[in-house]
């Protein structure tokens, strides 16, 4: 996985996330500062400020700070050296300080966390090459003053190194993963976020839209039956319907305002008998609505009405009577839709098989259950309970 350069952090975003280790490396440099021998030895001290602030910024541009924070520490030995400026050893270190050694740190366990593994590599050679030759610059300087009755071990120094570039190494490794982690997760649910909306929106083409269209259909195919009987304005308003439900349906893909299926008023009731009257079937109504119905519930109730009555137009012939019950009770509202047609052969413009599916999820979304199927001697019942609140 190749992985670039974090050149869009902010400063907030930087300080909220550099803020621990700026800390600890100005609390380092002040140390140093306070155990200055030598006002040459500002010198290192200033070097260092360099390199941490560098590695601080290091999220910005990672592979610039893979270059700068080795020149900084090189610069800074060659003047302690020029200056023959001596200053104390820290643990196995001579050439650069404390604070040079933890911004190294940082900036290595940095480009493991945001760059491609073999820049990474590549970074973390030269900075580590850089400690080393800043060692060597150093250690003609320090070695007279400091370490005349006492020799370092170079193994120990090696050992000690060693140790500090795992932890540095491991650190970035660590976080790494967790950035991936964290990837994988947020694609997980903007993959599921897409999902939901295609689904939703697939219900809403099905369930309004086709809804207009089929009625276009079955009347033309009565008009061809039957030339006597003027079905162009049914057809027209089928159509004007049509054409109001997608421009709902464009508007709530483009900003999600608005509703592509039929408004609810404030009477549910009057609402389905608008369905009812708009099918042009033989609907019988009931009604014994003891709860108050929120919107969004009388909204989504209607679509199962629609979708409903539109089902039975489809695939069913010879219907004598729809019955529409709506009861609540109990926190519940229970539908009922049941004809008593005969399966045609051939669905009127054909179907997806959808339409029993989107109703389901529908009432599945909130939290209620669906059944639907035939019923004996002849016909089909949808059945919907849905909790009010």
């Amino acid at each position: 996985m190749v992985r670039v350069e974090s050149t869009e952090l902010s400063w907030r975003s930087l300080v909220k996330r550099q803020w621990p280790l700026a800390s600890s490396l100005a609390a380092i440099s002040l140390a140093e500062l306070a155990a200055l021998q030598s006002v040459f030895g500002l010198v290192q001290v200033l070097g260092g400020l360099v390199v941490c602030t560098v590695a601080v910024l290091a999220p910005w541009r990672p592979l610039d700070a893979t270059l700068l924070v080795p020149a900084g520490m090189i610069c800074t030995a060659f003047c302690l050296r020029l200056t023959d400026t001596w200053f104390r050893p820290y643990f196995f270190v001579s050439g650069v300080s404390v604070s040079m050694v933890g911004a190294s740190m940082a900036t290595i366990a940095i480009l493991v966390r945001e760059v491609s593994r073999l820049r990474a590599v590549v970074g973390t050679v030269l900075i580590v090459a850089a400690v080393v030759g800043a060692e060597f610059i150093g250690w003609p300087v320090v070695a007279p003053v400091e370490y005349q009755t006492w020799q370092p071990d170079p193994w120990a120094s090696v050992l000690g190194g060693s140790i500090l570039l795992v932890l540095a190494v491991g650190t970035g490794l660590y976080f790494r993963a967790r950035d991936s982690e964290r990837a994988s997760q947020l694609a997980a649910s903007v993959a599921a976020a897409q999902n939901a909306e295609r689904m939703a929106l697939a219900r809403e083409l099905h369930d309004v839209v086709a809804h207009y269209v089929t009625a276009i259909v079955v009347h033309a195919n009565a008009g061809q039956v039957n030339r006597d009987v003027d079905v162009l304005p049914l057809i027209a308003a089928s159509g004007n319907e049509a054409l109001t439900a997608m421009r709902r349906l464009v508007g709530k893909m483009r900003d999600g305002t608005s509703a592509a299926g039929p408004a609810a008023s404030s009477s549910l009731q009057d609402d389905v008998r608008a369905l009812a009257d708009e099918s042009g079937l033989p609907v019988r109504l009931s009604f014994d609505l003891r709860d108050a119905v929120p919107q969004e519930l009388a909204r989504s109730v209607l679509r199962l009405v629609q979708e409903s009555l539109t089902n039975t137009r489809k695939h069913a012939s010879a219907v004598s009577s729809v019955d529409v019950s709506l009861s609540s009770g109990d926190g519940m509202l229970h539908l009922r839709v049941a004809d008593d047609g005969v399966a045609s052969g051939a669905p009127v413009g054909g179907s997806g098989g959808y339409g029993i599916v989107g109703m389901r999820e529908r009432v599945e979304l909130l939290g209620g259950t669906f059944s639907a199927g035939r019923r004996e001697p002849a016909g089909w019942t949808v059945r919907a309970d849905l909790p009010v609140t």
